[in-house]
This record gives structure tokens, C-alpha cells and sequence, in this order.
């Protein structure tokens, strides 16, 4: 609590002092990132602070989640922000638009947020084999970043040296991994030898014809870190019991970890309690009366029993106890804010 006190305090003050220039109104746009990595274009979509125009959309929306609103091709706003990249998760939430809800407050505070579609990890090209190579979301991240600096529309609104990196569920992994945390190959070759780390991924993975003892898992072991990153945050990382334990003392940047559930309830694949202590900069918090489901969109009605129905296996649906996904998700989009403001626009 001590914590959440601190950031909240810190919140009001920086919103005080800084308030965002575009008002209300967010814009979205997309472009495309070269990447070596792929050997294709990264489709990356973009919110920005924007003034009035452009045509209203609904993002995220599907049978299951409601959308979040936004104006696409909108004018920028006037003046320069810090940038925010992005990293989704793997399946269901496994795309750029399923994280509306949480990109496009930030972008009304003043953030631009870029987020890659990271290939093969969701929609209708979803892939076993692509969503393992935990190493190329990072070289996603990076690329965007290379890209979106010389794009005439973002390029001279962006703050030279004001980066940070979210990342939700596996887009956590990959935050962790491009402040300077390592994958071992090995524990990820391992990863699915049984279904007690992740019974619905590892079943896919089985279903799917992989065998991660059989890919070339090397490349896993690289060192990802990227020096203009300047804060990372994770929201449930996973899997964090692939990461290397020796390299979380090289991570030079703050890091602000959040888990959702209560301590001792928290999957063990997910469980960033054990990393948070053993990185220097690293804050930890935990948000007891969510579940890792909390990072989807709200549910709209009717939609638990469209799951059961089709046979889902996940209760995507369902958070802790008491308070609704919608409440939860304020929360999330506070802290979020409070801990970028403050990394990356203090001083301002």
C-alpha cells in the first residue's frame, strides 16, 4: 500500500504540473516496421494525442470483449511525447487491438504507444512454433522503434530519449527481455515436458505438432537489452521460469512489476515475486483481487457462457473477487500512468 501510495501521490503531481495538451480526443494509425528478424513489414498500430477529425472506431471489439474508442488517422496533436512501445500476448489477447483499453488512456495523458503485432502469436495466422521464439519479440520492439523515429507522421513528435516498454502476459517476457533479462534455452526447451507450468499453452503446443526439444532454441539465449529503453514495466510476465536468474543483475533500467492475483494464488509461470527481488531497480506490487484474465477487455454479456460453450477451457471472464474487470482495469491505467509520467516525463 505504502507503494501504490507513493505512485498515486506521484500521479497527481506530474498531472498537475504536465497535463496532457490533446485533450480527450485519441487517434490511431498504422504503419509498417521493417524487420531483418521476419524478413517482412511489422504492422504496428499506433494511439497518439490528437486534435478533432478522423473516423470514429471501436478497437478490440469481438462477440466476446468490448471495444475501446478511438479516431483512426485523427491529426497529431502539436508538441512532442514520450513514446510507450507496446507487447501483446500470445492467443485470444495475442494483438495490438485487444490492449485498447489500456493504450488509449495512455495516449490521452500524453503518450504516443506503438505496438508491433508480433507474428504468429494471435488471429487467424496463430502458430505454436513462432509463438516459442520468445527472442524475436524484443527484435519486434526494436524495430518498431527504428521505424516509427523516421515516419513522417510520428517522427518530429516524438522526445528524444523519453522511451519505455509495457508488456502484458507474454508481452511481459518480452518487456523483461529488452530491459536485459535473458531466456535459457534449456528451461525453455523444457518448458512443456509437462502441464504444470502452462496446461492450456503446452496442450496447444503438443496439439500443434512442436516439440520444443527439437527447435533450435539458441538464439534464445541472446542478449536482447536495447539502450534507449529507459523504464520497462511487466503486468504479469510469462513465462518468467525460462529466464536465466544470472542475468537479472545486469539490468541497468527501473523496472515497476505488477502480478494479478493474491500472493500464494499466482501461477508459477507468472509469479514475479522471486524476480522482482533479485533486480536492483525493480519495484513489485501486487493487485490481489484481479486474475490473469483481468489484462483482457471487459466481457460482454453473455459472453461466459459463450466460453463454456465452445469450450474454451480458460474462464476468461473471471477476476478475483468483488470488484468488476472494469474497475480493475482504472486501477491497472492508473498505476500505468504514474509509473511512465514519472520515468518519462519528469524534468519536463
Amino acid at each position: 500500500m505504502k507503494f501504490w501510495t507513493m505512485l498515486c501521490t506521484i500521479l497527481v503531481s506530474t498531472i498537475l504540473m504536465h497535463p496532457a495538451s490533446a485533450g480527450d480526443t485519441v487517434g490511431v494509425r498504422h504503419f509498417l516496421a521493417p524487420s531483418r528478424e521476419r524478413g517482412t513489414d511489422l504492422d504496428v498500430t499506433v494511439w497518439y494525442p490528437a486534435q478533432p477529425g478522423g473516423e470514429a472506431v471501436n478497437l478490440g471489439d469481438s462477440e466476446l470483449f468490448v471495444g475501446t474508442s478511438a479516431m483512426r488517422d485523427a491529426p497529431i496533436s502539436g508538441g512532442k511525447f514520450p513514446l510507450i512501445l507496446l507487447s501483446h500476448g500470445a492467443g485470444l489477447a495475442g494483438t495490438p487491438q485487444a490492449l485498447s483499453w489500456i493504450a488509449t488512456p495512455l495516449a490521452r495523458q500524453g503518450f504516443v504507444v506503438a505496438a508491433p503485432t508480433h507474428p504468429g502469436n494471435g488471429g487467424k495466422n496463430r502458430s505454436a512454433a513462432e509463438t516459442m521464439k520468445l527472442w524475436l519479440r524484443p527484435a519486434d520492439l526494436a524495430a518498431t522503434l527504428d521505424a516509427i523515429g523516421k515516419d513522417t507522421f510520428f517522427g518530429a513528435h516524438l522526445e528524444q530519449g523519453k522511451v519505455g516498454v509495457l508488456g502484458l502476459s507474454m508481452g511481459g517476457n518480452t518487456a523483461l527481455a529488452i530491459a536485459g533479462a535473458r531466456v535459457d534455452p534449456k528451461l525453455l526447451a523444457a518448458y512443456c515436458d509437462t502441464d504444470a507450468l502452462n496446461a492450456s499453452l503446452c496442450q496447444w503446443i503438443r496439439q500443434s505438432g512442436v516439440d520444443l526439444h527439437a527447435m533450435d532454441l539458441q538464439p534464445a539465449g541472446r542478449d536482447n537489452t536495447d539502450d534507449r529503453i529507459r523504464f520497462a514495466m511487466a503486468i504479469d510476465p510469462a513465462p518468467v521460469d525460462v529466464l536465466d536468474a544470472k542475468s537479472f543483475a545486469e539490468i541497468k533500467i527501473p523496472l515497476a512489476i505488477f502480478n494479478l492475483g493474491r500472493p500464494g494464488k499466482i501461477p508459477a509461470t507468472a509469479d514475479a515475486s522471486g524476480i522482482a527481488k533479485a533486480i536492483a531497480n525493480a519495484s513489485y506490487a501486487t493487485i490481489e483481487d484481479a486474475s490473469h484474465y483481468s489484462m483482457f477487455g471487459a466481457c460482454k454479456p453473455g459472453a461466459a457462457e459463450i466460453i463454456a460453450s465452445e469450450e474454451i477451457g480458460d474462464p476468461l471472464c473471471d477476476d478475483g473477487a468483488g470488484r468488476s474487470r472494469g474497475e480493475i482495469h482504472a486501477q491497472l491505467i492508473d498505476m500505468t500512468v504514474v509509473a511512465f509520467s514519472r520515468a518519462l516525463k519528469a524534468g519536463q
